[in-house]
């Protein structure tokens, strides 16, 4: 019985598919308002992941799945809670795309490192052009708003 498609295969990118089989799901109560069903209703949902011992990830994409989870993972288990809905399927929805987007940055291929760069010729004419300006500017301060230098007044 599909639900929707959460009992499907989690499509995390474009080549890793997560088998239905290896997600797990528990069901509780959730807390906060709920009306008639709010003590009956078990719509808060935990979806679990083993990434230790998943057969969807090559070797790499594992490694580098577990360093950037580390936090996250207990004993190899990546836990996600959602309880923000009122109804389970709404729950499940929501945990797996939680789920997906954090091991869609996981595996994502490591930011190339910025290359430094100097300043253009431009740049530093500009920059030396504003120095000499701004000195300017307070060297007239200093000689007092009617053009005397204050220290030869007293």
């Amino acid at each position: 019985m599909a639900a929707y498609g959460v009992t499907d295969d989690l499509r995390v990118n474009g080549w890793l598919v997560i088998p239905a089989g290896e997600l797990g799901e528990r069901f509780s109560r959730s807390s906060g308002p709920g009306g008639q069903s709010v003590n009956t209703a078990d719509s808060r949902v935990e979806l679990s992941f083993d990434v230790l011992h998943s057969t969807a990830f090559p070797d790499w994409a594992r490694e580098r799945a577990i360093e950037r989870l580390g936090s996250r993972l207990t004993d190899g288990v990546l836990t996600i809670a959602a309880s923000e809905q009122r109804s389970q399927l709404a729950n499940r929805q929501a945990a797996r795309a939680r789920l997906a987007a954090l091991l869609q940055d996981a595996v994502a291929p490591p930011q190339r490192p910025r290359v430094p760069t100097r300043p253009g010729r431009g740049a530093r004419e500009r920059r030396l052009t504003e120095k000499r300006h701004r000195g300017e500017v307070k060297r007239a301060r200093q000689q007092g708003r009617n053009g005397h230098d204050p220290e030869l007044a007293a």
